[in-house]
């Protein structure tokens, strides 16, 4: 919560602090994406880290250094130091957010994990929700400072109670060192996609800059995974990289984030410039989709228990899909029940996807490895509302007679709005592909698969390395037929 909170609540404050430290736009923007790429390069290390250290102790580190990056910012003399501390704020956050994931997985049993899951993604869509509103009172009434200093007491809070919980012992993984270099090449192929990726709504997809970028994402990607293939250890456990489920979850968020952000981007636009909307009215308007996602999240959790996750996520891809598609199809005269109806449903898919999605790509995690599972997840959620907006950005046109003052946006005309919603709606169907790779059983079935038989035979006794190669056999064939 306290991530989610912290971005929305800027959003509403760097105006301010544009005015107070008479920064220019691209140092503002920097205070943004500073973040988004300390974050986007270090999640996975940060799973593997909270692996091998310990999630408990990760999640500490992380809350504390969140905390006491907040309170530099909020006394910082310059926009130097905002964007240098953003970035620190950035590393620790990445620690924040597989910490959680593992340590849910460590914590509930396989039949009420799911239910953890939606409670965690009610959270987040309250904090999300709630950012706005917050910090515009607390920039209204005691500047854009207090925004950072609300973190500090926050921070200490969930510090206290972390180091206060009873946390049982992750299994060993055996899983040695973690190799510096291939951690390196993960960070700057993250950094270099999402940095690329960001640049797109300024330059475009065909800019030098923006080519030489995708350029040096392949070239890196080409050197990670010859290096990953030669590996003795692998950075990313085969065990995971084997994993239907898991790999298809992450699928599913990566393309489905980018669709609904993507169309967000567009909408607001639309909302502001075409209907002339101001930022309040335009976020009423959106106001549906938070709520949906909050209230959808418990129920998403009861279809996934009945209906399993296969047919949960395709409901919530389906649902995502027809939302973004109705959103292309409406306008300036379009009544306003219609657009808070339409961003409803996106809303609730969304929450059904979500749940489902996370619930699996945490509930099939190898044992041992929940901290490199979760960290490639929040990768994909971090990396495909990048893509989204990117590819929404490509398809709207910058710049025309009728456009907006500087920093508004792009003037989004209707053709090019129902394009670019349209190219949106089949970015999120491509996730329909891999919802039939998860598996059909309920959820609460998940923790069987990795050796906790029910056998009472095999209750306090340790497998044999021959059990536990069949066991491993037939775990992955399961997840291929699933």
């Amino acid at each position: 919560m306290i991530v989610a909170l912290d971005g929305t609540v800027l959003l509403v404050a760097q105006p301010d602090l544009q005015r107070d430290l008479r920064a220019s736009v691209t140092q503002v923007q920097w205070t943004s994406t500073g973040y988004l790429l300390a974050v986007a390069a270090f999640l996975v290390i940060a799973g593997r880290l909270g692996d091998r250290y310990g999630h408990q102790r990760l999640l500490c580190v992380g809350v504390l250094g969140f905390g006491a990056a907040s309170a530099g910012i909020a006394v910082a003399p310059g926009v130097g130091w905002v964007i240098t501390l953003r970035i620190a704020q950035g590393l620790f956050g990445a620690l924040l957010q597989p910490a959680t994931l593992a340590l849910l997985r460590l914590v509930f049993p396989p039949d009420r994990l799911g239910a953890a899951v939606a409670l965690r993604t009610s959270a987040i869509g309250v904090a999300a929700g709630s950012g706005p509103l917050l910090g515009g009172f607390l920039v209204q009434q005691l500047g854009w400072r207090a925004v950072f200093l609300i973190n500090v007491p926050v921070a200490l809070t969930i510090a206290a109670l972390t180091r206060a919980a009873r946390v049982p012992a992750p299994p060993r993984t055996g899983s040695g060192r973690i190799d510096l270099i291939t951690a390196a090449l993960f960070a700057a192929e993250l950094a270099a996609l999402v940095h690329t990726l960001a640049g797109v709504p300024e330059r475009g997809w065909t800019a030098s800059r923006t080519l030489l970028g995708l350029l040096l994402v392949v070239a890196l990607a080409v050197v990670l995974v010859v290096r990953e293939r030669r590996a003795a250890q692998p950075f990313v456990p085969p065990a995971v990289a084997r994993s239907v489920p898991v790999v298809a979850s992450m699928a599913i968020l990566l393309v489905t984030s980018g669709g609904m952000f993507g169309a967000l981007f567009v909408t607001t636009f639309v909302l502001q410039n075409d209907l002339g909307l101001d930022p309040l009215a335009g976020g009423v308007r959106v106001l549906p989709l938070t709520v949906l996602m909050v209230l959808g999240a418990p129920v998403a959790h009861a279809g996934l228990r009945r209906y399993g996750a296969r047919r949960a996520a395709t409901a919530g891809q389906v649902l995502v899909v027809l939302a973004i598609v109705s959103l292309s199809r409406l306008g300036p005269t379009s009544p306003w029940p219609t657009w808070s109806a339409t961003f409803a449903a996106l809303g609730a898919g969304f929450a059904v996807v979500m749940v489902t999605a996370t619930g699996t790509v945490v509930g099939d995690a190898p044992p041992g490895y929940a901290g490199a599972v979760g960290g490639l997840k929040q990768t994909a959620m971090n990396v495909g509302p990048t893509l989204g907006i990117a590819v929404a950005a490509g398809m709207t046109p910058l710049g025309s007679s009728t456009a907006p003052p500087l920093g508004a946006g792009p003037a989004v005309s209707g053709p090019a709005m129902d394009t670019a919603l349209l190219v949106l709606a089949a970015l999120a169907a491509l996730g329909l592909l891999p919802a039939w790779l998860l598996p059909s059983r309920h959820a609460g079935d998940t923790g069987r698969r990795h050796g906790r038989t029910q056998d009472p035979a095999h209750r306090g006794r340790r497998a044999s390395p021959s059990e536990r190669r069949d066991e491993d056999g037939r775990n992955l064939g399961a997840g291929q037929q699933n």
